[in-house]
């Protein structure tokens, strides 16, 4: 009677994982990305690159080449953009660069993102400056949460609020605060020690890293997929430990990530920032059976 009732519950529990966290998209998954109606064409011109959009001729003489880019980068490129802070003052510089400089991943991982997202050097875009989602009421009673880097309210040119990008924003491994990886060719190794090993078992690794000096680095595409707005692909595997299936996600975030699932999302979207802050995990700090709901 025991054995079945253990069954029971076992049957149970992966029932109420899979209603929590497993879902078909309901919604077109490119979601705010689809640009008003103008869908992919908006950020890839089919051809002419920003001027096939409708902007006006600018410094970018190479305007489009690059991943068929249809937004103008003229005004950002060149300029310097220090994220992150942890005192108010010093931060991760990036210069970025000429859009043709696609040896370094702050190009198409920073520069591109930024010709919408960016409301100090590239004013033009056509940004509201609100985020597109409905927010879940855990993010309290003020939902237009501005979209724009560098000017969202605050001082216009202040990336300090952001998190930190660019080639000098460097994962690294081990230490009090990182995990026990190790990084080969720029690419962290997973699994790899004892305690990361077990995170990705209970939760998985999901973001992409960008090399550069054969240093995995930061940059926006890093946690964001632009491509996939609600839902991201999970497969069980060396990066994950989770069911295989399509979960739920927010803010095109590269991973389960789901606020508006009360305890289960609350977990979830503290799994997704403890895959780089190794130290505020509950692995590393001896929680090895917490896993993800």
């Amino acid at each position: 009677m025991k054995r079945i009732c253990s069954i029971a519950l076992m049957f149970l529990a992966t029932a109420g994982f899979a209603a929590a966290q497993i879902q078909a998209p309901a919604t077109d998954v490119l979601g705010a990305h689809l640009n008003a109606g103008r869908g992919c064409a908006a950020c890839h011109a089919p051809h002419s690159g920003a001027y096939g959009n409708g902007n006006a001729k600018t410094a970018d003489t190479t305007s489009g080449n690059i991943a068929l880019w249809g937004q103008d980068v003229g005004s950002l490129v060149g300029k310097t953009i220090t994220s992150g802070s942890t005192d108010g003052s010093t931060g991760y510089v990036d210069v970025l660069p000429a859009f043709t400089a696609t040896a370094t991943p702050d190009g198409p991982g920073l520069l591109l993102c930024l010709s919408c997202h960016d409301g100090n050097y590239a004013q033009g875009a056509m940004m509201k400056n609100q985020v597109y989602e409905t927010l879940p009421s855990t993010y309290g009673t003020h939902n237009n949460i501005p979209t724009l880097l560098g000017n969202d309210g605050t001082t216009t040119g202040n990336y300090l609020n952001d998190h930190p990008v660019g080639l000098t924003a460097v994962i690294g491994c081990g230490g009090t605060y990182d995990w026990d990886c190790t990084i080969t060719g720029g690419a962290i190794t997973v699994p790899s020690g004892v305690n990361f090993a077990k995170f990705i078992t209970n939760y998985g690794f999901f973001v992409s890293p960008k090399t550069y000096n054969n240093q995995p680095t930061v940059m926006c595409t890093t946690c964001h997929n632009q491509h996939l707005m609600n839902v991201v692909k999970v497969t069980t595997g060396t990066k994950s430990g989770l069911p295989s299936g399509n979960y739920a996600t927010m803010f095109f975030i590269r991973a389960p990530y789901n606020p508006a699932s009360g305890t289960a999302g609350a977990n979830q979207t503290a799994q997704f920032c403890r895959q780089c802050h190794g130290g505020e995990s509950n692995e590393m700090n001896g929680g090895t059976a917490v896993t993800t709901f």
